[in-house]
């Protein structure tokens, strides 16, 4: 075949591979376009949902925060009530007077006040949120002090004070977003009421100065506990309110000589480390602990609780020295021990606990039956020998009786009064008496001459008065004469 007559495709192929390259190119650079389109649309939509800074009223607010300061007059008894209706409330367990006297409280003021003047670096702010702060809380203790001290019945322990003795990570949380919402909120433009309401009501802030006050009445720990709680919520809504004023960019307060506003700004920022300081730790500390907790709680729930073979009778955690002891009501094999000290190793946080197992070698089960039968047969040996004494009871009883009776029988013969019969009239005629008897008594005034005289042994009740006393004994000598027919009668007092 000629060379002529001869396809050649090899530069028809290079064209079209060089062209399907072109379109995959092409394809690439347009996806990525919408891509990056997409991003910017959906970047945009954020920012115009999630940014507030351009609906932010900065002189507003920083008036509006200052105005709330000031702690004197119709404050200082608004705050007063709030402090009595919450100490009612906590003292009676009611949750909705609680959540009012949190709302006309006025505390947040000069905390809203501390954390804006360390943003704004402004010392004469600063001082002024803390003195009326530091008035705050001595006149909030001081109210609920005397009305937990004083007020019947105050020295309850309810649900609602004994949730304020025992802050959790989950107050930090909720005093921290809590105190984000609420200048959130105040640097808005025509500020939100209903937030700042919501937000007093979350933070609670009253509740837990009224539960410090019931500790400093009647117990210390608690009082250590509420106010913990109260340093947690005033500290952590401060922290919000430097960040969110940080995040918009408040203007710091400048000053005319430069030293001046150099010293200020070191001490405002060693006030601010202070007082941040302890939150961080707070916050460092319930993270540990909740994790230590969380695993603990998980271990014995999986590990402990769920097998049934175990008598799980009771754990005792011990967080300083990382040690659980864990207590079962039955033997425990030496296998037993090896799984859990095991297990424990697939807990993060407490792999590193030591773990002590306590259990009962002499409570088997087959010796736990062994005992109960022995308990049973016991039982009834014990019933046997309690029904034959009761008959023994009832014999003697029946003995004393015909006793009585023949006793009685033969002072009648000798034309004797019965002393059953006498007794018995004495306590219906004279109810106070405790104790009656009476004998015949041999008696000699010259020591030759011989008397029988009749006494009688009395007791009175001990609330009567001695000239009651006094009066029914004589009244008591007259009857024994007529029953008894004698001329004389001695009332002895026993």
């Amino acid at each position: 075949m000629s060379e002529e007559n001869k396809f050649n495709f090899s530069e028809d192929e290079k064209n079209s591979q060089i062209h399907k390259e072109n379109v995959v190119e092409e394809k690439k650079a347009a996806v990525k376009k919408d891509a990056q389109g997409l991003f910017a649309s959906v970047k945009t939509f954020l920012n115009e949902l999630l940014d507030f800074r351009d609906d932010t009223d900065r002189d507003a607010t920083i008036s509006a925060i200052k105005a709330d300061i000031p702690f004197k007059g119709a404050t200082a008894w608004i705050l007063i009530c709030s402090i009595f209706v919450a100490s009612i409330g906590l003292n009676a367990n009611s949750t909705a007077v609680v959540i009012g006297a949190m709302l006309i409280s006025p505390l947040m003021g000069p905390i809203l006040g501390i954390g804006m003047s360390i943003a704004l670096n402004d010392i004469d702010t600063l001082k002024k949120s803390l003195i009326n702060l530091a008035t705050m809380i001595v006149l909030s203790l001081l109210a609920a002090y005397l009305f937990f001290k004083f007020f019947p019945s105050a020295d309850i322990m309810t649900n609602e004070l004994f949730g304020r003795t025992k802050p959790d990570l989950r107050d930090v949380l909720i005093a921290f977003f809590g105190g984000a919402a609420l200048i959130i909120a105040r640097t808005k433009k025509g500020t939100i009421a209903s937030v700042i309401f919501g937000v007093a009501i979350a933070t609670a802030l009253m509740p837990p100065l009224c539960t410090a006050g019931y500790g400093l009445a009647h117990n210390w720990e608690i009082f250590v506990g509420a106010m913990y709680l109260f340093t947690i919520n005033t500290i952590f809504i401060a922290l919000a309110t430097f960040l969110v004023l940080k995040v918009l960019r408040f203007p710091m307060l400048k000053y005319a000589n430069s030293k001046k506003r150099k010293r200020i700004a070191q001490l405002a920022s060693l006030i601010a480390v202070l007082v941040m300081a302890p939150a961080i730790w707070t916050f460092i500390n319930f993270i540990t602990q909740s994790g230590l907790e969380g695993d603990y709680e998980k271990f014995l729930k999986e590990e402990v609780k769920s097998n049934n073979e175990l008598w799980f009778q009771n754990a005792i955690p011990h967080w300083e020295d990382e040690e659980i002891i864990l207590y079962f009501n039955g033997e425990i094999t030496e296998a037993t021990v090896t799984d859990l000290e095991n297990e424990i190793k697939n807990y993060p946080k407490i792999k590193d606990f030591n773990l002590v197992i306590k259990g009962n070698k002499y409570r088997s089960i087959d010796k736990i039956s062994d005992a109960y039968d022995r308990a049973i047969k016991d039982l009834d040996q014990k019933d046997l020998i309690i029904n034959g004494l009761q008959e023994q009871i009832e014999d003697l009883k029946l003995n004393i009786t015909n006793l009585n009776k023949q006793i009685e029988s033969k002072s009648s013969n000798q034309n004797t009064v019965s002393f059953s019969t006498l007794s018995r009239d004495a306590k219906i005629k004279f109810s106070d008496l405790e104790y009656f008897g009476y004998a015949k008594m041999l008696e000699s005034k010259d020591f030759i001459n011989i008397d029988t005289v009749t006494v009688a042994n009395v007791r009175w009740k001990l609330e009567l008065e001695d000239s009651l006393v006094s009066i029914k004994e004589r009244s008591l000598q007259t009857w024994l004469k007529n029953e008894l027919q004698v001329d004389t009668v001695f009332i002895k007092r026993n």
